[in-house]
């Protein structure tokens, strides 16, 4: 049980990036389709990939598995071991994000908040699919530099910043 609930660490960033190309996908059509059942059910599907990447990884994701198991060997299975705990931080980032979007449908009844919220995913899955910039992972690297996280949860992702570079 302890390793359905786990995260890689490394992680292949191929990988994520592909992840992160299939979110941009689902999103915009979840902005095509937000006032519909449809729309209502890729938000849960959004939200439900987001919560499994969190728990347990590409292991109970649909898109985690895509990615994993068929996106990266159609490749050639290119392989870049990136640190596990920023990209776990950056789904959890995206959780949140999608959690607040379904809040927004189901509870408050406005498709166009979630439509927003949804928008700003597709904005960071961008950046990450498109540009290999994981925002999530720099942001996490800066709360470690704060000492926010400690050091031991990501040996391998602490930055050397000069105090000068806080000003």
């Amino acid at each position: 049980m302890n390793q359905l609930f786990s995260f890689p660490n490394p992680v292949n960033d191929y990988a994520a990036r592909a992840v992160a190309g299939a979110v941009i996908i689902l999103v915009i059509l979840f902005e095509i389709t937000a006032k519909s059942k449809f729309g209502e059910f890729l938000l849960l599907f959004i939200t439900y990939g987001f919560l499994a990447r969190v728990l347990t990884g590409p292991t109970l994701s649909p898109i985690g598995l895509l990615a994993t198991k068929i996106i990266v060997p159609v490749l050639g299975s290119p392989s870049k071991p990136v640190p596990g705990p920023p990209k776990r931080f950056a789904q959890f980032i995206g959780l949140l994000i999608s959690v607040l979007a379904t809040i927004a449908i189901f509870v408050f009844d406005s498709p166009t908040s979630a439509r927003y919220l949804m928008g700003i995913l597709c904005f960071f899955a961008s950046l990450e699919s498109i540009l290999g910039f994981c925002a999530g992972c720099f942001v996490f690297g800066w709360l470690m530099k704060l000492n926010l996280i400690p050091e031991s949860v990501c040996e391998s992702c602490v930055i050397d910043i000069k105090p000068a570079d806080l000003d």
